[in-house]
């Protein structure tokens, strides 16, 4: 049976103009050209020095793109990215009163009148990202929603990320299909090429099981004496920590009054191959 749950913080920023697409091409981590009804593009605006600020799914709906954020971020994100708009024909708004997100999993995506669906496009288990033009009637709580995409090791923006210092290939980004490698230049392209190549990632963003007391996000994450993390966000007996690599392998971290065994997903374990390979090239 399908589970649907209201993604209550997040919105929606609105591009249009001819130059719409080229404008966003040259400022975002992936390909925007792929967007198309249908099909939705996972990405993230960067610093020059390659560290995150927002991600976002990018959409394509008639004349405009529609890029479903956070709902806090949805004014910075229109205030950085019309700095960059020059004589480019592209206006930005925050639409987010306009538009009801969610999520929908374990089956097919309810039918639902005018609203805007595609699959989530980093893992087939995500499901679906819905925008309606009002709330559908969810049949679980936000807090399912959250337990499924922390066991599938996705990160949720602000509260697994931070601004100015979090680097993408921590939190997946590049095994997720967050990063396109072979398109042209962006902000913050040649750090987050050079992280990949040279081997630079020592930590990752990855799935913990929880014995004991949620840990608040930014409690430190000890191996015996020695601080090898820190928690990000979490629901129940599940959370998000930023670990060392060497630590993914540990049981009973010590995290506050809990203790976190790391519990990385299957695509986890093929990105840290992969990665392994590069660098031995």
């Amino acid at each position: 049976m399908t589970e649907l749950a209201h993604l209550p913080d997040r919105g929606v920023v609105e591009i249009t103009g001819s130059d719409r697409v080229g404008f966003l091409q040259g400022l975002v981590s992936n390909d925007v050209t792929r967007a198309a009804p249908g099909r939705l593009v996972w990405a993230a605006l960067l610093t020059p020095q390659g560290k995150w600020l927002a991600d976002f799914f990018i959409g394509a709906d008639g004349e405009r793109l529609l890029l479903e954020c956070e709902r806090a971020q949805a004014p910075m994100l229109v205030a950085r990215l019309a700095r960059h708009r020059l004589r480019a024909d592209v206006a930005l708004r925050d639409v987010s009163a306009a538009f009801s997100v969610h999520a929908a999993w374990n089956g097919p995506p309810p039918a639902a009148p005018g609203a805007i669906m595609a699959p989530d496009p980093r893992l087939e288990a995500a499901g679906w990202r819905i925008l309606a033009p009002a709330p559908l009637p969810a049949t679980v709580p936000f807090a399912a929603w959250d337990r499924h995409r922390i066991v599938l090791g996705l990160p949720d923006g602000g509260r697994d990320m931070e601004a100015e210092k979090s680097v993408l290939l921590e939190a997946g980004f590049d095994a997720l299909g967050g990063i396109a490698w072979d398109k042209g230049c962006y902000l913050g392209q040649e750090l987050t090429a050079r992280t990949r190549y040279r081997g630079l990632v020592k930590r990752r963003l990855v799935p913990v099981v929880v014995e004991g007391r949620l840990p608040e996000a930014g409690t430190e994450v000890r191996e015996g004496e020695a601080v090898v993390g820190v928690m990000r966000s979490g629901v129940g007996d599940r959370g998000l920590a930023l670990l060392r690599l060497a630590s993914l392998a540990a049981r009973g971290l010590a995290c506050g009054e809990a203790r976190l065994t790391p519990s990385p997903p299957a695509w986890m374990h093929a990105a840290e191959a992969e990665m392994m390979a590069q660098n031995a090239k």
